[in-house]
């Protein structure tokens, strides 16, 4: 692991692979760290990929900044640690809230993405609804703790039907949402609340796009995934079977299948 001071925040992130590889940039979501792409660390690594996987600002080891933390934020924060490591493009993609990160990162700095991957993310704004919802939720964790609501989404991150037949993963999942400083999960829930409508963008994207979604994901249904198809222009869809909101940890093979052929098919490394 690898530790690095920006923009009034120290960054913890892992740096595998060759340093000639195409690099890949992979943003987790909430309320997790850098270890959830673990599985595709290894598959893509094993590839020739150069991999990148930070924690995000108020996640993991990285550095809290309480009160409100905005998408654009954690976006330039991943174009800070790009530069820090020399790394003009990559291929730039997330699940959940780290997908949302990704097309901030796109509309922000659009010369510096190779390709985006999508996973099991939505593009339009928060509603009003949402909103109330997701400072009610900060409002909680601040006074609570992470432990009860984590217990209570898990079968929602995951398939109702894998927490059990899955009991590594549940347990590797629960353990991740637990650990999280709740001053940090409360900022970008904050901050995620006030994301821009990122349909208005997705058009303007030139690069290809790879969707990810589990079939069963009770956040980001397969409806989601396939609006952003339709408005990303070069934008192709992987529907994960027997998997929910957090396909890469409950089928990692299908996932890196899915993702390897997309990278080898539509972004070469020599691009």
């Amino acid at each position: 692991m690898n530790a690095m001071n920006l923009r009034g925040a120290t960054l913890h992130y892992d740096d595998f692979g060759p340093s000639t590889g195409l690099p890949v940039l992979l943003i987790h979501g909430h309320p997790f760290n850098r270890t959830l792409w673990a599985p595709q660390a290894a598959a893509l690594t094993e590839a020739g990929y150069r991999v990148i996987t930070p924690d995000l600002r108020g996640y993991g080891r990285s550095d809290v900044t309480p009160g409100k933390v905005l998408l654009s934020d954690f976006a330039d924060d991943l174009a800070a640690l790009l530069d820090h490591l020399s790394i003009e493009r990559a291929v730039v993609g997330g699940v959940s809230m780290g997908g949302q990160i990704s097309m901030e990162f796109h509309r922000r700095h659009p010369q510096r993405v190779h390709a985006l991957v999508l996973s099991d993310t939505s593009a339009p704004a928060e509603t009003d609804e949402g909103k109330e919802f997701r400072n009610r939720l900060a409002d909680r964790l601040l006074a609570e703790g992470m432990d009860g609501y984590a217990g209570e989404v898990i079968d929602k991150m995951l398939a109702v039907y894998n927490v059990d037949a899955m009991p590594d993963v549940a347990g590797r999942v629960l353990a991740m949402m637990r650990a999280t400083d709740p001053r940090g999960a409360a900022a970008a829930l904050r901050g995620r609340a006030e994301r821009p409508d990122y349909r208005d963008s997705l058009p303007a994207v030139r690069e290809p796009v790879l969707i990810l979604v589990g079939a069963d994901d009770a956040y980001t249904p397969v409806a989601d995934a396939e609006a952003i198809r339709h408005l990303a222009p070069h934008a192709a869809l992987a529907v994960i079977e027997k998997a929910g909101h957090l396909p890469g940890a409950e089928q990692p093979e299908r996932f890196n299948a899915a993702l390897l052929d997309f990278l080898t098919t539509q972004v070469p490394a020599g691009d």
